[in-house]
């Protein structure tokens, strides 16, 4: 067993997605799950935050096949923006054709509280790095219009009508941590026309739409930002309030993927 590929036994998930902090619960609307830990995937980063598991699961969610990444690494762990390609290029070379990036996210705004999800329309990369830098090639530069494929979107915000559920929508803006933003910076960040800041994700977008992959986004809202409120983020309460939100991106995965042709 040579390629990833070799290791879905037979299984052929065209979906891949990437849980998020304290989202690790999801992996529970995974059926029949083939499960490999991370350490014995070559190129697999081993994540060393609490929230993230460092397993991928194989099986199906709402009767499609998917892969299922309980973890992600992160630039700031090591400078490296991207850290993530190599397991981003051992999917797509797994006939992996569409990625779902999921996250922890601090809101912008008071209106999107914690308990929230938001589809991510766009982004804005306020971390001043790239995981293209230092490749060569012409197809390095990215066009990052519709980054987030519409057609998905209108398919997750029909998922969550069916579902009776609220989808909010919005613009992620990328810190690249590990602190949390100041008070200033989050006023910073609703000036650019930001509505929730974390520290993942739009390294992942870039790679995955360098690939050809066909992206979605959504954001868990865990926290209102630094000062909104007089709120003071911290890693406990992304984990608590992300663990209570996990039940929710259950249901609106398994719907999305239930109607999904």
């Amino acid at each position: 067993m040579n390629t990833l590929k070799d290791r879905f036994l037979g299984r052929s998930p065209k979906v891949a997605i990437i849980l998020g902090s304290a989202l690790g619960s999801v992996v529970e609307a995974v059926q029949d799950p083939l499960i490999i830990p991370y350490a014995e995937l070559s190129g697999f980063p081993v994540p060393k935050i609490s929230g993230h598991a460092g397993k991928l699961y194989i099986g199906k969610i709402g009767g499609k096949e998917v892969a299922v990444l309980a973890g992600r690494a992160h630039p700031y762990e090591s400078g490296n923006a991207a850290v993530m390609r190599p397991v981003l290029d051992q999917l797509k070379a797994a006939g992996i054709e569409t990625l779902i990036v999921t996250n922890a996210a601090g809101s912008l705004k008071t209106s999107m509280g914690p308990g929230s999800i938001m589809l991510i329309t766009d982004h804005i990369n306020y971390a001043g790095m790239n995981p293209l830098i230092g490749q060569h090639g012409d197809e390095n530069f990215v066009p990052m219009t519709d980054a987030y494929e519409p057609t998905l979107r209108k398919q997750f915000l029909a998922a969550a009508k069916k579902e009776k559920m609220t989808l909010k929508q919005g613009i992620y803006v990328w810190f690249s941590g590990p602190s949390f933003e100041t008070p200033a910076e989050i006023k910073m960040a609703q000036v650019f026309g930001g509505h929730a800041v974390g520290m993942s994700t739009v390294p992942e977008t870039i790679i995955a739409r360098r690939l050809g992959l066909k992206v979605a986004g959504l954001s868990v809202i865990t926290n209102l930002g630094a000062g909104i409120k007089g709120a003071n983020p911290s890693h406990a309460e992304t984990k608590r309030e992300g663990e209570k939100a996990a039940s929710n991106m259950k249901r609106l995965l398994t719907r999305f993927f239930k109607d999904m042709k």
